[in-house]
């Protein structure tokens, strides 16, 4: 028989399946997790480490790009000192713990801000290399760690000179609540920075101290364990599909100290787009973010229900099997059997009739058959039986029978048992961890508004009142080339009047492109929202440069994983920006959410603070809000950040439980369906039109050749009734012809009925006879008919090869 056909490969592939699933619904349902800590809080550390990974390298590289570019824009102007130089970088940008101008050749001091930057470290004869303005880390003698960024000041015919800035490597904007801490990781496990954790010299008592003295020590484990794991490739660090971080990133679990397990999360500094390189991303550093939490002693869920519905799957797969094997397979295969044995010529026995159904029908053909290969016409033989009550049930209603058998099994599963409601336990840790991730996630928006209005401000101061429009492109061509988050830049004079343009064209009308406010939202009511930075030329008479940013970089900035549904909104609480698809200007979903929104943005002392909290209404779900909190311009815009998302998604024993509960329903009916739905295609259906054709066939049909559909058992019953078909033609073919009587004999007056009684005619008994009285027969020329062909002899096993 063929391996996809027939009638053993369905019900031996549903045993093995049924089997399989039975040992893994008692394995996986009736497994306990007892890590204590749930894998959502692990993958929640995981994130965070992740945040504060793309927060540290998008402040470093923006860091090291406003000091190449601010070198190249006073390059381009006129000759001015080093303090001007210092002067104005430090009236456009406050992100630097100290700078200063030294002469290369002389190695010569000229100006200097901030804290001591040490220059003592700085080989200036390297300078000329490839890499000698590549920014580098220098560890100063109290221990901190400062990076070092370049830029060269050339004039024609003035000493060249090197413009030095000096950072720390704090993270910023980074929202940690409470008891956590965060620190940078160099690739030998050396911490660099660290926050969140205090000198234990500062406790008030021993107590304290000691819990100071063991956090410091986890976490320095966690630096050399993370450290470890960075070395690995990031395409093999995570499980293969899972997309998500380009960098390396994981969770760690730590020990334990009174009821509280510590646990962190780790992720390396990488770029935004797999295959690219940045400054930031070749420092070798890592991020580990630490937090302790609470560890739940109870186990979610018991492995008794785990046996006792692999133990019910048992009983069900071997009823459904069993009636498979009983009704359909046997009373197929003794069809199989019969057929053969009568196309072979054994006729003395009946053909045993299955009781149900097709093969009911199918037998009793068979039977007919058998009698009429004896002799029998197909009159004498009767015609087929028409089965009555449960011999009526075919083959189709017991595989129904079956299906209702195994979705009994699948059906509670799916939507009955182990059901996690909306009572189901929660960790507070996930609705601190949402919160202070959007907050973070906000301060991240504010601050690349900030940015984009600081670059203005810088290109504007330097383009002055002598630059000409040809210098005016240039000079925004290479901004706009360097910044990925303006969409346009242009300069427009006093009434709105583009001076010079790079990029697309402005949305902006002519009428609202001068204004006194440095950032914009403007476009309410169309189609998509538009962000406005404006910063003054002196000297141009009311001139402005203006930025507008593309939608895109906000969308890409508010684009995290683990955070569910992520909105920027305005003050009005209307949609700007979002990481799915949203309809610009377009209110909140609900009425929660807009709550949350405004008791986020009331002030608690000098400034709001973020929310969040747990919906247990129409299914749980966790929601935050965090409004700009800080400095610079976009403060005035009193946007904030929204996200939420369900709960049930998220890695949490009840609900890994109801998954599991689930997806072992959907297996058992997927095999249901699959096993069965094969059955009924390659059995049930030929096995009801060969019913048909058998019937047909014995009630008297010798014209329909009989072509089997498949290699299987039900087509080698057809190949059997082909057999027969064509035995009962050669048998009719055999049979003495009768010829009809000349026109002379029948023109003869008929005799007295009383002399046709006392004399008849003797029949002709065979051809020789008919021969001798009427001698040979002639027809027409035209009316000729050829001699049918002799008959031909079959042999079974032809016919009857599997």
């Amino acid at each position: 028989m063929s391996l996809i056909g027939g009638i053993r490969p369905p019900i031996a592939v549903l045993s093995a399946l049924l089997l399989t699933l039975a040992t893994l619904t008692a394995l996986v349902l009736g497994r306990v997790d007892d890590a204590g800590v749930p894998k959502a809080v692990l993958t929640s550390q995981q994130h965070f480490a992740e945040d504060g990974a793309i927060a540290l390298r998008a402040s470093i590289d923006e860091s090291v790009t406003d000091v190449t570019r601010s070198a190249a824009l006073f390059s381009a102007g006129q000759p001015v000192s080093g303090d001007a130089v210092l002067d104005k970088l430090g009236s456009t940008y406050q992100k630097w713990m100290g700078t200063a101008v030294v002469e290369i050749r002389s190695g010569k001091l000229v100006a200097a801000r901030g804290e001591t930057v040490p220059l003592t470290d700085v080989d200036l004869s390297s300078l000329s290399r490839e890499d000698g303005l590549a920014p580098r880390m220098v560890r100063l003698k109290n221990g901190e760690v400062r990076l070092l960024s370049f830029g060269l000041l050339t004039w024609p015919g003035k000493s060249q000179l090197l413009l030095v800035a000096s950072r720390n490597l704090k993270f910023p904007g980074i929202s940690l609540g409470q008891f956590r801490s965060i620190a940078v990781v160099d690739a030998g496990g050396a911490i660099l920075s660290s926050d969140g954790i205090a000198d234990p010299a500062s406790a008030r008592n021993s107590i304290d101290r000691k819990d100071l003295q063991t956090s410091r020590k986890q976490l320095k484990d966690f630096a050399e364990r993370a450290s470890h794991r960075a070395q690995q490739d990031p395409r093999s660090s995570k499980e293969p599909g899972s997309g998500g971080y380009q960098g390396v990133s994981g969770s760690l679990l730590g020990g334990k100290l009174l009821g509280d397990r510590s646990v962190a999360g780790y992720a390396t500094l990488a770029a935004a787009q797999p295959g690219e390189g940045t400054t930031a991303s070749g420092l070798g550093l890592s991020v580990v973010a630490m937090v302790k939490v609470t560890e739940e002693s109870a186990p979610a869920g018991s492995p008794v229900f785990g046996v006792l519905a692999a133990g019910a799957l048992l009983v069900v797969g071997a009823l459904a099997v069993a009636v498979l094997l009983g009704t359909v397979q046997r009373p197929l295969i003794r069809l199989f059997l019969e057929s053969r044995r009568l196309t072979r010529g054994d006729l003395t026995r009946p053909v045993t009739v299955p009781g149900y159904g097709e093969a009911r029908r199918i037998g009793g053909a068979l039977e007919r058959l058998r009698r009429q290969l004896l002799g029998e016409s197909a009159e004498a033989a009767g015609s087929a039986e028409r089965p009555r009550g449960l011999r009526r049930v075919g083959t189709p209603a017991l595989l129904a029978v079956c299906a209702v058998l195994l979705l009994a099994w699948s059906a509670p599963l799916m939507l009955l048992f182990n059901r996690a409601d909306n009572t189901a336990d929660i960790p507070r840790q996930l609705v601190n961890d949402q919160r202070e991730r959007t907050d973070t996630l906000s301060d991240r928006v504010r601050r690349a508004l900030n940015e984009g209005d600081a670059d203005l401000q810088s290109v504007a101061s330097l383009i002055g009142d002598k630059t000409s429009p040809e210098a005016m492109e240039t000079v925004l061509e290479h901004t706009y080339n360097e910044n990925k988050r303006y969409r346009s830049l242009y300069v427009v004079d006093s009434h709105g009047e583009v001076q010079a343009r790079e990029g697309k064209r402005p949305q902006v009308n002519e009428s609202d492109r001068n204004s006194g406010k440095p950032i914009r939202l403007l476009g309410r009511g169309s189609k998509e929202p538009v962000v406005v930075a404006a910063a003054e030329i002196p000297g141009r008479g009311g001139s402005q440069l203006v930025g507008e940013f593309r939608v895109e970089f906000f969308n890409a900035l508010l684009t995290r994983p683990g955070l569910g549904v992520v909105r920027l909104v305005d003050d009005q609480n209307k949609i700007i920006a979002g990481n799915t698809g949203f309809l610009a200007f377009q209110s909140l979903p609900d009425d929660h959410l807009k709550d949350l929104v405004a008791a986020s943005a009331q002030q608690l002392g000098k400034k709001p603070q973020p929310s969040g909290v747990l919906y247990r209404e129409h299914g749980a779900r966790i929601a935050a809000a965090a409004p700009f909190s800080g400095s610079g311009s976009a403060e005035s815009l009193h946007w904030s950040v929204v996200s939420w998302q369900p709960v049930d998604r998220l890695a949490i024993p009840e609900y890994d439980t109801q998954n599991r509960t689930v997806l072992a329903g959907l297996l058992g009916a997927a095999a249901a369906v699959a096993c069965l739905g094969w059955m009924h295609i390659v059995v049930a259906r030929p096995l009801s039109t060969l019913a048909d054709r058998a019937e047909a066939l014995a009630g008297g049909d010798r014209k329909t050749v009989l072509f089997p559909q498949h290699h299987d058992e039900v087509g080698a019953v057809t190949r059997s009734l082909e057999l027969v078909r064509q035995q009962l033609q050669d048998q009719r073919r055999q049979q003495p012809r009768r010829t009809p009587p000349p026109p002379a004999a029948r023109q003869q007056p008929a005799p007295q009925q009383s002399e046709r009684r006392q004399d008849p005619p003797e029949q002709p008994t065979s051809r020789q006879h008919l021969l001798e009285q009427y001698g040979p027969r002639e027809d027409p020329p035209h009316a000729a008919t050829p001699q049918p062909y002799p008959p031909q002899q079959y042999p079974p096993q032809q016919y009857t090869r599997n």
